[in-house]
C-alpha cells in the first residue's frame, strides 16, 4: 500500500465534493457527447456521487444538456440535495412500464437500479428488480446509449492466486443475487443485439468511500475490537469516484453487441493485511475469526487500467482516510457489505 497523497477528509460535504469531483477525461467526455444523461437508479448508494460528477463535468465543458435522476426517493433529502447540485429528478417506479414510458427521451442512459441486500426471503422482488426492469428500460431507450452496472457476483470463486476473474471467464453466479444480475446482464445483451443499441456492461467489484465499503467494514471492527472474519480472505476495492468517473466515460464506449468490461482496482486485498494496517492507523490490534480460503470473488480489470490508467485515488490514500473518519465517528450509512459471504445469500 501506498502512502497518503491527499489531505485527510473530515466532513460529509469535503467527501461528497471529492467524490463527485470529475477527471479531466470526464470532462473531455462531455465535450464530445451531446444531449441529456438519464441516471435510472439515481437515489443508490452511488447514483448522487455519479449524477453529480456527469452535471459539474458538463458544466466545466460547458454542455448545456441536462442530467436527469430518476428513483422512487423514498428519502426526500436526497431529492433536495440532488436538485441543489442541479440535477432534475423525477420521481417513478421503474417496475411501471407506464410510467417508464414517459420518461423523458435521452440519448445516454446510465443503469443503476437494482437489488442484493434483503434478496434472501424476498427472491421474487430481486428477479423483478434485477430482470424486469431492465426489459422495461431497454425497451424503452432502445434508441439510446446505455451504461448498465453489473457486478463481480455474476463471476464464480476463483484461485486467489490466478488474480481474478477477467470478462472471458465464464459466468458461474452463485446465489440468486448473483443469478438475477446475470439475468440483467442478458437481458441488455439481448435488446442489444435486437435492436442494436449501444451497452456497456459494467462490473463493479467493489467501490468504497468513508460511509460505506469494505474498508469501512473491516475498519469499525478493528476500533470496536470485533474479529474480522476470514472466510473471504481476499477481495478487490475501488474508490467509488474513480468507479464512477470510469462509468461515465464508458458511455462513448458502448457498442452492440455489449462491451463488458470489470470495474476495481488493481490490488487483490488481503483482508488480514488491510486489518493490520488499520489497526496501525488507529493504534488497535485486530482480532481474526477464522481462515482464508483458496478462493475468492475477485475480478481482473487489466481491461478497464488499459483504457482508464490506474485509479486516480490509491488504495492506501482511502485506508487513511477510512481510518481517520472512523476515529472520528463520522456519519456512515451503517449498511454492512457482508464482504465475507461465499454461499451468495444476501
Amino acid at each position: 500500500m501506498q502512502n497518503r497523497t491527499e489531505p485527510l477528509i473530515n466532513s460529509v460535504e469535503e467527501l461528497e465534493e471529492r467524490l463527485s469531483r470529475p477527471t479531466p477525461e470526464v470532462v473531455q467526455v462531455f465535450r464530445e457527447l451531446q444531449g441529456d444523461v438519464l441516471v435510472l437508479g439515481v437515489a443508490g448508494k452511488m447514483g448522487p456521487t455519479l449524477a453529480q460528477m456527469a452535471r459539474r463535468a458538463m458544466d466545466e465543458a460547458e454542455n448545456p444538456a441536462t442530467v436527469y435522476g430518476v428513483a422512487r426517493f423514498s428519502q426526500p433529502e436526497v431529492r433536495q440535495k440532488l436538485e441543489k447540485a442541479g440535477i432534475k429528478t423525477i420521481a417513478c417506479d421503474l417496475l411501471d412500464a407506464d410510467a417508464v414510458r414517459h420518461l423523458p427521451d435521452a440519448p445516454n442512459v446510465v443503469f443503476m437500479a437494482g437489488m442484493k441486500f434483503g434478496t434472501t426471503g424476498a427472491e421474487s422482488l430481486t428477479w423483478a428488480m434485477n430482470t424486469v426492469v431492465p426489459a422495461v428500460v431497454a425497451d424503452r431507450f432502445r434508441r439510446s446509449r446505455i451504461v448498465a452496472f453489473s457486478t463481480g457476483n455474476v463471476y464464480p470463486l476463483v484461485p486467489v492466486v490466478q488474480g481474478g476473474a477477467t470478462e472471458q471467464t465464464p459466468p458461474a453466479p452463485v446465489g440468486e443475487y448473483a443469478q438475477s444480475a446475470l439475468g440483467r446482464e442478458r437481458v441488455f445483451e439481448y435488446f442489444s443485439r435486437r435492436y442494436g443499441t449501444p451497452v456497456a456492461i459494467y462490473r463493479l467489484n467493489y467501490a468504497v468511500e468513508m460511509r460505506y465499503g469494505i474498508i469501512l467494514d473491516v475498519a469499525q471492527k478493528v476500533w470496536a475490537g470485533v474479529p474480522v472474519p476470514l472466510a473471504m480472505g481476499c477481495v478487490n476495492v475501488i474508490w467509488q469516484g474513480d468507479a464512477c468517473a470510469w462509468a461515465l466515460r464508458c458511455l462513448p464506449l458502448a457498442e452492440s453487441p455489449p462491451l463488458v468490461l470489470n470495474a476495481t482496482g488493481p490490488e487483490t486485498v488481503s483482508i488480514r493485511q488491510l486489518a493490520y494496517r488499520l489497526g496501525e492507523l488507529m493504534g488497535k490490534e485486530p482480532l481474526f475469526d477464522g481462515e482464508e480460503a483458496d478462493t475468492a470473488l475477485l475480478s481482473n480489470a487489466g481491461k478497464a487500467h488499459h483504457l482508464f490508467g490506474y485509479p486516480t485515488v490509491p488504495l492506501d490514500t482511502v485506508v487513511q482516510w477510512v481510518a481517520n473518519w472512523v476515529m472520528k465517528s463520522l456519519p456512515t450509512l451503517d449498511k454492512p457489505t457482508h464482504f465475507e459471504v461465499r454461499n451468495g445469500r444476501f
